[in-house]
């Protein structure tokens, strides 16, 4: 990374359904502080609206889901994104709210060199909450408080590249739900840390995961995939199971829970691609940060 000024890219991934608001989004990045950020927008299986000029942009035939996605908008910037230093990562209904988000970026990452990736905290826009869902650690009651944390928020978040050539990319098969913490947990296990921070933010209005018709299904087969691949085989049947006594107690309903369980037989069932897992001193960090990878 150069010491002068890290160069910074975005990646913003559509499905052509938020024009309006997707340009909204590419605005505020055009005023961004500082040298401009290079951007490229993905149509995840659609056209991409109209966007302003110098904007690059993909069109994939089919929509390859929320990772699968982001990882062509990686490549655009060359293998692992190594045409640029800081890969921001937005999502289409998004807006940044201040001007110095890509030097405030630049400015943490020059300041140390193991941190690999910020996650940004998401406001609505309206009136200013953060959900506690959206603060990516344990003890969530003060989103304001910056912190080191063990995972980061996918559509709001900065991330060295340098990581994805040393970690990997985004776990393409999950297509939705997880990849974050799974790219987070290699990352941590490659010696990087991860920021979050309260004073990068990201406007979006405020929503719920199960507004989308796969959540329970992916939750279930995706946390059953990030176990395989990453934890120590004595932790995954302790995480696993603290896993869906936690679902048993929020009481979903006989819908939610029937596509819980199958999602959970799907990711017994299925492969879900290498498996690499997580050295003891890395679980010992996650403990110490507060987020044991049992929890």
């Amino acid at each position: 990374m150069s010491q002068s000024a890290p160069t910074v890219g975005a990646v913003i991934i559509t499905m052509g359904n938020r024009p309006e608001e997707l340009r909204l989004l590419l605005d505020s990045v055009a005023k961004q502080d500082g040298e401009p950020v290079q951007v490229v927008v993905v149509g995840n299986g659609s056209p991409v609206p109209e966007v302003p000029e110098g904007v690059r942009t993909v069109e994939l035939p089919e929509n390859l889901g929320i990772p699968g996605g982001r990882n062509v908008g990686i490549e655009a910037f060359g293998p692992a994104g190594r045409e640029v230093d800081i890969l921001l990562f937005l999502d289409d209904d998004g807006l940044l709210e201040r001007t110095d988000t890509a030097e405030l970026c630049r400015e943490a990452f020059l300041a140390n060199e193991k941190l690999g990736i910020i996650s940004f905290r998401i406001a609505d826009p309206e009136t200013g909450v953060t959900q506690r869902r959206h603060v990516p650690r344990l003890r969530a009651s003060d989103p304001m408080r910056s912190s080191e944390v063990t995972t980061f928020l996918g559509g709001a978040n900065a991330v060295r590249t340098r990581v994805f050539a040393e970690a990997g990319l985004l776990p393409g098969d999950f297509f939705y739900a997880h990849e974050e913490t799974d790219l987070a947990w290699r990352a941590l296990d490659a010696g990087w840390s991860i920021d979050y921070r309260a004073d990068m933010v990201l406007l979006h209005p405020t929503t719920a995961p199960s507004r989308h018709a796969v959540y329970h299904r992916m939750v279930a087969r995706n946390r059953v995939w990030l176990a395989r691949r990453n934890l120590p085989l004595p932790l995954v049947p302790v995480y696993l199971g603290v896993w869906l006594l936690l679902t048993l107690a929020r009481r979903p309903n006989g819908a939610a829970l029937r596509a819980w369980f199958g999602g959970f037989r799907e990711g017994w069932s299925k492969g879900c691609g290498p498996r690499r897992p997580m050295r003891w001193r890395t679980v010992w960090r996650l403990t110490r940060l507060g987020r044991p990878p049992i929890i």
